[in-house]
């Protein structure tokens, strides 16, 4: 029987040295990634097929990305010089309010804010508060229309009273009645601030503070006070909204640019009423002011003056007249008084003001 060849034993394999390993790294890197590509393909989507698909758009897809995760920025707020804005006057309101009453302000049918020039007046309009100004300034106008038909102020005061006394219980009533209220605001808003929407209306306490005036004091002195709350507020508030950023600021919404302007126009004021006003259409016997101003007794026989040497009149005496009528208007508008309405505040301590100058000089 033949004898079968023997199997030689497996060989036995070693790993190769770390050197040769190296040497097969390299030799072999040109050798295509071992792997399914179409898994690979599935799985992680390729720059080209990414901006193939965005090959419409011409921004760059940072600026897109960041745009889309930028916050909003917040609306900044509408100053206001009494009070805080509450946001029911303003013409941004009109966009999310269901009422239509703001487009009755233009017979366009394109929704608010397509015409960037119509917003921006109307905003303009609403933040420097144009109808109430005119209407404050108007009401010195006819004060002096007034005067120059000599009526007596004492014919005046009561038709204020009777028009103070319908016009508080309406103010009362649409505090009552909500209803009531957004129906007054929608008539009567664009005269009104954003604190009187849920506060009382300036009416009320501008016939108060002019009826005050008119009531108790001489007649010139009480014009002047109607005049200077007219004319001197407005000027306060008109140049504070413009400048009172860029001057120092004397209390918490008043500025020198508003006091500096309140003072110049009263300033003016005064002089046209007593150097062109009076002389034109005349005086009563109640007026304080004839023209001239003297020092006090007791102060010429303290110096050894004669009665006669502490006289000033003509233009020195309206010069001195009208810059103290400015200071007590500025003085006025500046105050702080219990924190009362300006409307009252600056007639009653500008009449004050005046009628003690004129008793001590006059």
């Amino acid at each position: 029987m033949a004898q079968q060849p023997a199997i030689p034993p497996t060989p036995r394999v070693t790993e190769p040295t770390p050197a040769l390993a190296k040497s097969t790294d390299k030799q072999d890197s040109y050798f295509a990634p071992i792997g399914d590509p179409i898994a690979k393909r599935s799985a992680s989507p390729s720059k080209f097929s990414e901006d193939r698909a965005r090959a419409r758009s011409r921004s760059p897809k940072s600026i897109i990305t960041n745009a889309a995760q930028s916050p909003p920025l917040p609306k900044k707020p509408l100053p206001t010089t009494n009070g805080t804005p509450n946001g029911h006057l303003s013409p941004s309101s009109a966009e999310s309010s269901a009422s239509s009453y703001w487009r009755t302000f233009s017979r366009s049918p394109s929704p608010l804010g397509l015409i960037p020039i119509h917003r921006s007046f109307r905003t303009f309009i609403h933040r420097h508060e144009i109808p109430r100004k005119a209407l404050h300034v108007s009401i010195g106008f006819f004060t002096l229309s007034l005067y120059s038909r000599g009526i007596s102020q004492h014919s005046i005061h009561p038709w204020l009273l009777g028009a103070l006394v319908p016009i508080a219980s309406v103010d009362y009533l649409r505090h009552t009645f909500p209803s009531f209220n957004r129906l007054y605001i929608r008539v009567l808003g664009a005269l009104m601030r954003e604190s009187e929407v849920d506060g009382y209306n300036g009416v009320i306490w501008y016939l108060l503070g002019a009826w005050t005036v008119l009531r108790f004091l001489p007649k010139d002195v009480g014009v002047m006070s109607v005049v200077l709350l007219s004319w001197c507020d407005t000027a306060a508030s008109t140049f504070g909204r413009l400048y009172g950023r860029y001057t120092p600021r004397i209390r918490k919404g008043k500025s020198l640019a508003g006091s500096a302007a309140a003072m110049g126009v009263g300033i003016l004021t005064a002089g046209l009423f007593w150097g062109w006003a009076v002389p034109r259409f005349g005086h009563d016997e109640g007026f304080m002011f004839n023209g001239k101003l003297k020092v006090p007794r007791m102060v010429t026989d303290a110096v050894g003056w004669k009665s006669s040497e502490g006289v000033v009149g003509g233009w020195t005496a309206l010069s001195i007249v009208s810059i103290w009528s400015g200071f007590v208007a500025s003085a006025s508008e500046v105050v702080d008084l219990f924190g009362w309405d300006d409307n009252v505040v600056i007639p009653v301590l500008s009449g004050m003001g005046l009628w003690g100058f004129f008793k001590v000089f006059c």
